[in-house]
């Protein structure tokens, strides 16, 4: 673990290639994976000795960081009335290499906010998830005063991924989709027809950041579609493991193997051709 804090008078920012930024996220982010990108920003350390060929500074690219817009209106929305999908950036990647500095990705969070102000001053909000299936709860975000608004608070209602025995791996709600015509418990029940298990998909901690003014800044928090939550709400993340037992194509028993379960409870009825209204 870090315990030195970054040198700050070596490291600066500034746009790079979005494909310098995809090749540098697919070697060192954990998801081997870039996403939407709008703005690619890197982060540079200045090292001791000069350029080896062309003298001068020698500057390391030892992060970035990637903003994107949103891919639908629905996380727009989600935030306030009266936003534009230009108005807001999410924050889609940051990786940086260790050995720099514990505070490094939020020195850098926070010089990227100053780029952004500069170079896209249309931009008022910004927002960003943080992944406790990776262990992550947004310290980073809370180092540098975003707003908190809960794990799980933009969805509508949790996303399963199901396997058919124990040991399998996961099907994605997504393939379950495409596979079964349907993610309904009741409906998939009937189509396999024999005991199974699901598993929530994760929900995501959601924190947003504030470029804009003072006071278009008041006007989106008297607007704001979800709550702020305190920091010290925080709470551990633990997914949601259910162990499906079905008979005669019917959910018999719900069994929770990990975490809590806080809503479905089994029909007692038999299905035929109608479909119920649960929609998990």
């Amino acid at each position: 673990m870090e315990t030195q804090f970054v040198d700050k008078s070596r490291v600066t920012i500034r746009e790079i290639s979005k494909n310098v930024a995809r090749d540098f996220i697919e070697k060192h982010h954990y998801t081997k994976k870039a996403s939407s990108t709008r703005y690619a920003i890197g982060i540079f350390y200045r090292e001791d000795a000069e350029h080896m060929f062309f003298g001068g500074d020698n500057e390391k690219l030892i992060g970035c960081l990637t903003y994107g817009h949103p891919v639908s209106n629905r996380t727009v929305n989600s935030i306030a009335d009266g936003l534009e999908l230009d108005e807001i950036l999410e924050l889609t990647r940051l990786v940086c290499l260790d050995g720099y500095g514990k505070n490094l990705e939020s020195f850098s969070i926070a010089q990227s906010f100053d780029w952004l102000k500069k170079n896209d001053p249309r931009v008022k909000v910004l927002v960003s998830y943080a992944d406790p299936e990776q262990s992550h709860t947004g310290g980073i975000y809370r180092a540098t005063n975003w707003v908190y608004q809960g794990c799980g608070a933009s969805k509508l209602m949790p996303d399963f991924s199901i396997k058919l025995k124990e040991n399998d791996l996961w099907i994605h709600s997504r393939s379950v989709s495409a596979r079964f015509g349907n993610k309904n418990i009741n409906n998939l029940a009937k189509i396999i027809g024999k005991t199974f298990w699901r598993k929530e998909e994760t929900s995501k901690h959601r924190y947003i950041y504030f470029l804009c003014n003072k006071k278009e800044k008041k006007r989106i928090l008297n607007n704001l579609k979800m709550p702020i939550i305190s920091y010290k709400d925080i709470k551990e993340y633990v997914q949601l493991i259910q162990k499906i037992h079905v008979k005669d194509g019917v959910v018999e028993k719900i069994e929770v193997l990990q975490g809590i379960d806080n809503g479905w409870k089994p029909q007692k009825i038999k299905l035929k051709d109608e479909q119920t209204k649960n929609s998990i």
